[in-house]
């Protein structure tokens, strides 16, 4: 009898790649009226799972350290990053560049 085992799958982002969690889509207006699964608008905004370890100065050779950090909550384009599904968790590996800003 064979058992299936289930492993946590883990991502690191490469160079300046970063992972992020897309907010959850708002569930019904301000004025209270639900909307259906098709009407939602994706977020744009999200929370950072993980960096990489920066782009490559092709100068020095060295790595030039990401300006985003694990943990921050950024806005970014419509169409930014690459969805991944982990888990069964949506997630978006996107360059650092696709990120418009840092919400404090």
């Amino acid at each position: 009898m064979a058992t299936a085992t289930k492993t946590r799958l883990k991502i690191r982002p490469l160079h300046d790649k970063i992972l992020v969690r897309r907010d959850e889509a708002e569930g019904r207006t301000e004025s209270g009226i639900y909307l259906p699964e098709g009407a939602k608008d994706r977020p744009k905004t999200g929370i950072v799972e993980s960096v990489g370890d920066g782009a490559l100065n092709t100068d020095t050779g060295e790595r030039t350290p990401l300006t985003v950090k694990k943990g921050d909550r950024i806005i970014f384009s419509s169409y930014a990053g690459t969805e991944v599904k982990l888990d069964d968790n949506e997630l978006l590996i996107m360059s650092e560049d696709e990120v418009l800003a840092v919400i404090d």
